[in-house]
């Protein structure tokens, strides 16, 4: 099983903005300021453009999003960052995760596969994030 700082890692240097990686992995080693990530996550502009993979206006509810993710590889559980304290920093059922957060704006990634596969909903969309070998 990857440890959650495994999975923190991949999700920065995979799928934010180089430029802004360093400040971000930084802010998540230091447990008083992780809550400066989180709790910008709701209104976040700093992922990568490469790694944004649209979901199709029809596609964007909990069956569909978890059949994009399953298709491409995503296994039954998921590590969460979010500002949610309740999903934020465990790992958690990625259906179960996705029936909490879709559609209500809270600001979370699911990471499936560490620096590979994630899924990300803010207030205003939903991607998932894919970086393919």
């Amino acid at each position: 099983m990857t440890n959650y700082h495994d999975h923190e890692r991949a999700l920065v240097s995979s799928f934010i903005i180089p430029e802004r990686q360093s400040r971000y992995l930084e802010l998540l080693e230091k447990p008083k300021r992780r809550k400066d990530i989180t709790r910008s996550l709701a209104h976040f502009k700093h992922l990568d453009p490469r790694y944004i993979v649209p979901i199709a206006p029809r596609e964007q509810h909990v069956p569909e999003i978890l059949r994009l993710l399953k298709t491409k590889g995503a296994p039954e559980n998921c590590y969460a960052l979010s500002e949610d304290d309740e999903l934020d920093g465990k790992e958690v059922s990625l259906a179960d995760a996705l029936k909490e957060i879709v559609g209500r704006g809270i600001g979370t990634f699911l990471s499936c596969i560490p620096g590979k596969l994630a899924y990300f909903e803010d207030e205003e969309c939903r991607w998932i994030l894919e970086r393919r070998s």
